[in-house]
This record gives structure tokens, C-alpha cells and sequence, in this order.
């Protein structure tokens, strides 16, 4: 009788729980990381400045988006998105604290930012791991990208809610972000590439 194939039903019953546990460990740490960043988002939501002249208020959201998809794979870090949207959704005090919880919050005027998180955090996480060399200089591309995706998409809801010319809706919904969008795009990249620098030491 061949020595190896008489191994190979002990190796198997040896090898089959490793798996196993590997894989509940890596269903825990993604489950964990979906909470976390999820929690993450409603945090930086509570920093927010109210503007006079719009009702989209300044707040730290698409920092966190941006930083989850530069760290997170796209799945989970869409997963750990749409959590947050849910966790708002039935009424969880996660949101901006400017404006209606639940529900109404996500149909009002910042609805478009709000439900393009989810696609956002995966289209940066995606773009970023599309770089030979996923450094400094990717993580900002990929983030700019997202970053640009989250007014758009802001920008477009909010079109449809007001029926403003297209003026009034760059001056309500876009060009007033930009220098601080500017800033929490070259922050999550930077923030990201050192933790990740820092992880490989």
C-alpha cells in the first residue's frame, strides 16, 4: 500500500478544521470591520458646520468613506456603508445632527451624498489596488475619484428635489465642498498610506 495515499485521509481530517477556523476568523474580523467603520462614518457625521446659504451642512462623512475604501477591500468596505446607511434608516442617531433622522433624512436635499457612499468606499478601493504601486500618489487618485463621485451624485439629487438652474445647484451643492474635499482627500490618502506603511514594519 502505497505510505502517502494512507496519509492522505489523516492529513484531511487534520487540514479541514485549520480551515475552518481560519475561515470563521477572517468572518469575524470582517464582520468586525464592517460595525467599526460603520460607526466610524456616524462619528465624523457629528462633526458638522451648517451653512446659511444651503441646507448641505460641512461635515467629516466623506473623510471617513474615502479613509474605509483606501484601508478596506471594496466588498467590506461597501458592506461597513451600507450598514451605516441602515443603521440611520431605522432611526439610529448616526446621521448629521443638523437635520431629520431616519427615513426623511435620506430623501431630503443630502440624500444623493448619503446613497452613494456604498459605491463610493468600493469604487476606492477598487481604483486603488488597479495601481502597480498602491502608495501616496494612488491612494490620492483613488480617493479624488470618489471624492468627485459622493458631489456628483449629491449634486444630482439635489437637482431633482429643487428644480434650481445649474448655477444655483454648483453654488448650493459643489463648489462650496471643494477647498474642504480637497483637504479630507490628501488626509485619508496620506492617513491610509502611513497605516499601511506602518502595518508592513
Amino acid at each position: 500500500m502505497n505510505p502517502a495515499s494512507a496519509a492522505s485521509p489523516a492529513q484531511t481530517r487534520v487540514l479541514a478544521p485549520v480551515r475552518s477556523v481560519t475561515f470563521r476568523d477572517a468572518a469575524i474580523r470582517n464582520a468586525a470591520a464592517i460595525v467599526i467603520g460603520s460607526l466610524f462614518v456616524a462619528a465624523c457625521a457629528q462633526i458638522s458646520i451648517p451653512l446659511w446659504f444651503t441646507p448641505v451642512p460641512i461635515t467629516l462623512q466623506p473623510f471617513a468613506v474615502l479613509l474605509l475604501g483606501l484601508l478596506l477591500s471594496p466588498e467590506i468596505a461597501a458592506a461597513a456603508l451600507a450598514a451605516y446607511l441602515v443603521e440611520g434608516a431605522v432611526g439610529l442617531p448616526v446621521f448629521t445632527p443638523h437635520s431629520p433622522s431616519g427615513l426623511l433624512h435620506l430623501l431630503g436635499p443630502t440624500g444623493g451624498y448619503l446613497l452613494s457612499y456604498p459605491f463610493v468606499a468600493a469604487l476606492t478601493a477598487w481604483l486603488r489596488r488597479r495601481f502597480a504601486n498602491p502608495g501616496f500618489v494612488a491612494s490620492l487618485a483613488a480617493a479624488a475619484t470618489g471624492s468627485l463621485v459622493i458631489l456628483l451624485c449629491g449634486a444630482a439629487w439635489f437637482a431633482v428635489l429643487t428644480h434650481r438652474p445649474v448655477s444655483a445647484i454648483l453654488t448650493l451643492s459643489i463648489l462650496p465642498f471643494l477647498p474642504g474635499d480637497i483637504l479630507k482627500v490628501a488626509s485619508a490618502a496620506g492617513i491610509a498610506t502611513g497605516m499601511r506603511r506602518f502595518r508592513r514594519s
